[in-house]
């Protein structure tokens, strides 16, 4: 997936999770985080990075932030983003798929993707991951009641003779692997080996990250 319009800018604060601060051509810029997650690792004053500019003449902020330099390492953290590049690389996860459905209702929950298949349904819910210590990659960054609702549907769903996937896109190339990320939400991790435990399938990729686009690399190991 590809970006327009983009631009490079110097952070300086982020006053709620809505908006950031930037230094755009010299002058203060307000625009908007694409991304409600604490982030706290990546938005920090004077880190690089780039913004995409809004083709709404009226929305408030004229720029979305889109992508944050951390050391060596470019960063998506658009949370639009992993749904996206999920669509173009699903028939990777699928090849036998014969129709492909967004925002799919199951159960108490709306799921990312429903991928059709001759065998049956293919239930997915995708998880873009912004946080990386040390070469790992690492979710969720904050408390998710919400990923946890999923991973029990998709486990009903396994109940119910379904194949389902929970799907990491990690936003960022370098990465050794992922895992749960149990001292930011434990009941999260616990969910996870569950799931994985009652067949649902956990599968975690990395992406090539430029400024302007978005590509699904490889599978990389879980680490459950």
């Amino acid at each position: 997936m590809r970006y327009r319009e983009v631009v490079k800018a110097t952070f300086l604060a982020r006053p709620n999770r809505f908006i950031a601060h930037v230094l755009l051509d010299g002058e203060e810029v307000v625009c908007h985080v694409k991304n409600t997650g604490r982030c706290r690792e990546l938005l920090l004053p004077g880190a690089e990075v780039w913004l995409e500019r809004g083709n709404n003449p009226q929305r408030k902020t004229l720029y979305d932030l889109i992508a944050v330099r951390k050391g060596a390492q470019l960063i998506n953290m658009d949370a639009q983003a992993p749904n996206r590049v999920f669509y173009q690389w699903a028939s990777q996860l699928e090849p036998e798929m014969t129709a492909l459905r967004a925002e799919y209702t199951y159960g108490q929950s709306r799921l990312d993707f429903c991928l059709e298949t001759p065998q049956g349904l293919h239930l997915v819910e995708v998880k873009g991951v912004t946080l990386e210590e040390n070469g790992h990659a690492r979710f969720p960054d904050a408390p998710t009641e919400r990923g946890i609702k999923h991973l029990r549907e998709l486990m009903r769903a396994v109940e119910e003779g379904h194949k389902a996937s929970a799907v990491f896109i990690v936003q960022m190339e370098n990465v050794l692997d992922f895992a749960p990320n149990d001292v930011t939400h434990p009941a999260f991790g616990e969910a996870l080996r569950e799931a994985a435990a009652t067949g649902v399938q956990v599968v975690a990729v990395n992406c090539r990250v430029t400024p302007d686009s978005l590509e699904i690399l490889h599978p990389i190991p879980v680490v459950l």
